[in-house]
């Protein structure tokens, strides 16, 4: 006969242990509820049995699945991998799975996946930005599904957000462009239809245009999905304008990398003959040479707000606080100041 192995149960961990199956269910679900001797000896006795929680038991008496949903707009780069590894590993330090989708800012697609972790039972679900169709609100909070919104900092929006303020940030970035004499600007934008963000970046620069009396209309935008070839081609039709701009300030890093390559492509050097400024302040900027002037997004404090908050949702212990992060300008060898 086969040797028939039992699966071990939470009866036979507490036997192990020497201690009763609630303080097992304690160490398991709330460590720190538990003295560190009695915790010890307790997974010990699990590991040394090779026991797994029944998921299923725990779900049913806590009526959650501890799953949350996440949909993110793009995995082809990094501009959220940071800040969504925050949020996963903070998750993970309170007991809960996290379940990732991308969208392609395909505002179709984002609807779709937002239901269907909801049918897979998903407790809460970070969202990125903010704008669109209220519908999909007006779904969740039918299902009392908490919502969290990341990257973006709407106050009066009347959902709860963990981010930045956009629009501010890139004013902020540009301003310090014009400080260094900067007057033809070009501009390469994320896709702002169905983007938030990019929408309110591109407003922000055109603030700082309009504040220190410069035509945002006089301003050349190119418009183009977040790739690094994108970048690259978008450069190269700005440089081929009859004035051309002495900086480039660029949507995100992504295409300020793709810019930088453009202009090395044209044989121009940077910052010399052309400045570029990015957005974000992923690692990219950071490693290419020159180093990209961008703007740093605090993504690791967002991601375990985001998480702590979207948790308390769930967990009923509050309603969804909006925190606003800060984030500053990180001035690099790209930019050149003509003042000097």
């Amino acid at each position: 006969m086969s040797d028939l192995r039992t699966v071990p149960t939470l009866d036979d961990v507490a036997r192990a242990a020497g201690v009763s199956t609630a303080t097992v269910s304690r160490c398991l679900n709330s460590p720190e509820r538990v003295v560190e001797q009695t915790r010890k000896r307790v997974m010990s006795a699990v590991e040394a049995l090779g026991y797994t929680p029944n998921f299923g038991a725990r779900v049913m008496a806590a009526k959650r699945t501890f799953t949350i949903g996440a949909i993110i707009p793009t995995m082809e780069n990094a501009i959220f991998a940071r800040g969504l590894q925050a949020f996963q590993e903070e998750l993970h330090a309170r007991g809960y799975m996290l379940l990732v989708a991308s969208s392609a800012y395909q505002p179709k697609i984002e609807e779709d996946q937002i239901r269907a972790l909801v049918a897979r039972g998903a407790d809460g679900l970070l969202l990125i930005g903010h704008d669109r169709d209220p519908a999909i609100y007006d779904y969740l909070r039918a299902r009392s599904i908490p919502v969290l919104s990341a990257w973006v900092y709407f106050p009066d929006s009347g959902q709860p957000t963990v981010g930045f303020d956009n629009r501010q940030s890139m004013r902020a970035l540009a301003q310090q462009v014009i400080d260094y004499g900067h007057r033809q600007i070009g501009v390469i934008s994320g896709i702002t239809k169905g983007n938030d963000r990019a929408a309110a970046r591109l407003a922000g620069l055109r603030d700082a245009l309009v504040a220190n009396g410069l035509d945002p209309d006089a301003m050349p935008v190119i418009e183009t999905p977040y790739e690094i070839e994108n970048g690259a081609v978008a450069l190269q039709t700005l440089m081929q304008a009859d004035t051309r701009p002495t900086v480039v300030m660029c949507g995100n890093d992504v295409l300020a990398v793709g810019a930088l390559r453009g202009a090395r492509d044209l044989g121009l050097s940077v910052p010399e003959d052309v400045s570029i400024t990015g957005f974000d302040d992923i690692e990219l900027a950071r490693i290419v040479a020159p180093q990209i002037t961008t703007v740093h997004v605090p993504h690791r404090e967002m991601g375990r707000k985001a998480a702590i908050a979207l948790i308390d949702m769930v967990e009923k212990r509050g309603t969804g606080d909006t925190i606003e992060l800060k984030s500053t300008v990180q001035l690099r060898d790209s930019l050149r100041d003509l003042t000097c």
